[in-house]
């Protein structure tokens, strides 16, 4: 799946999950060893075509997260390297004990795929919302977790969890049409950030759908004369801190901006970077509020919390002016 500005255009109008789908199908004929499992959403979870081409591998565990989790473990000790799907929510915390013993204490290569993660999955609401998976994924050893900024992205994170040994958690947001940030290959590597663009004033740090949404702000800005960079915290465990502190030799204002709660997720893992730090660094984080929030339209949700463009922008400037 070669990423050119013609692929993504397309790829953006079948949304992650369809994508996430086509990036697994496409993985396939070269990891005989990949089994891939579905708590009962094989086409919510895009992999129709996956299973009508490699049935073998594909397990469907029923409306289970927990024994799915330990199902994938045993595959994964008699080799296997596995691939299992959900809605956020069902994943991170009703399979989060197993998640924890099975992935993070025993190490299984089991790659955990969280479906409609943030407030993605809109008018079924909070049932179905993941505002606080990073915090309870982030919390455990030995536990990658992965947040692709668009669709080219999940198409890297893919190939990248497919190559890479041990237990991840990749956080799949936004719902629809999903606006892109990548035309173009780049070079992904899980564990380390990548600029989108440059800025000497202050940066934003995001991830997932709000790497999208930080650009525009960033564009907003601008026009005020204040120059943001951008940078994709794609990894949000382990963080790259290395790139963060290459980031503060040039601007002394971070911003985080995440489609989770301001508790425990990227901000809370930048704040823990900054804690033991001496210099005078500023932060915001910028997030979902500390409740459930009104169910609604993808869009929607995200106008009602300021997460877009032009709330965050303002956002920015207020804490400036501050």
């Amino acid at each position: 799946m070669e990423i050119t500005s013609s692929n993504v255009r397309q790829w953006s109008r079948l949304g992650t999950r369809g994508l996430f789908g086509q990036a697994v199908l496409a993985i396939a004929p070269d990891h005989p060893d990949l089994i891939v499992m579905s708590a009962d959403l094989g086409g919510s979870s895009g992999l129709e075509r996956f299973r009508a081409s490699f049935p073998d591998q594909f397990l469907n565990t029923g409306i289970a997260e927990q024994n799915m989790i330990g199902v994938a473990a045993g595959v994964a000790k008699e080799g296997y390297n596995v691939f299992v799907t959900s809605f956020s929510p069902f994943l991170s915390l009703r399979a989060s004990e197993q998640i924890r013993m099975n992935l993070g204490y025993m190490e299984m290569n089991v790659k955990a795929i969280a479906l409609g993660s943030g407030v993605s999955m809109g008018l079924l609401g909070n049932s179905h919302y993941g505002l606080e998976d990073v915090a309870v994924m982030r919390a455990i050893p030995n536990l990658t977790v992965v947040s692709p900024a668009d669709c080219a992205e999940i198409v890297q994170a893919v190939k990248a969890a497919a190559a890479f040994e041990g237990p991840m958690y990749i956080r799949l947001t936004s719902e629809g049409i999903n606006p892109p940030v990548y035309t173009e290959d780049y070079d992904f590597q899980i564990g380390k950030a990548v600029k989108v663009r440059d800025g000497g004033d202050l940066a934003i740090v995001a991830c997932g759908s709000m790497v999208h949404h930080s650009l525009k702000a960033a564009e907003l800005l601008a026009e005020q004369g204040i120059e943001a960079q951008v940078i994709n915290m794609h990894t949000l465990k382990p963080l790259d801190e290395e790139c963060l502190s290459d980031v503060l030799d040039t601007v002394s204002t971070l911003v985080t901006v995440e489609e989770h709660s301001i508790i425990g997720g990227l901000g809370s893992a930048v704040a823990e970077f900054l804690a033991p730090r001496r210099d005078q660094t500023r932060l915001l984080i910028i997030g979902l509020p500390d409740k459930f929030v009104k169910a609604g339209r993808y869009g929607y949700v995200l106008e009602q919390e300021g997460l877009v463009g032009t709330a965050i922008s303002d956002k920015i400037l207020g804490f400036l002016q501050s």
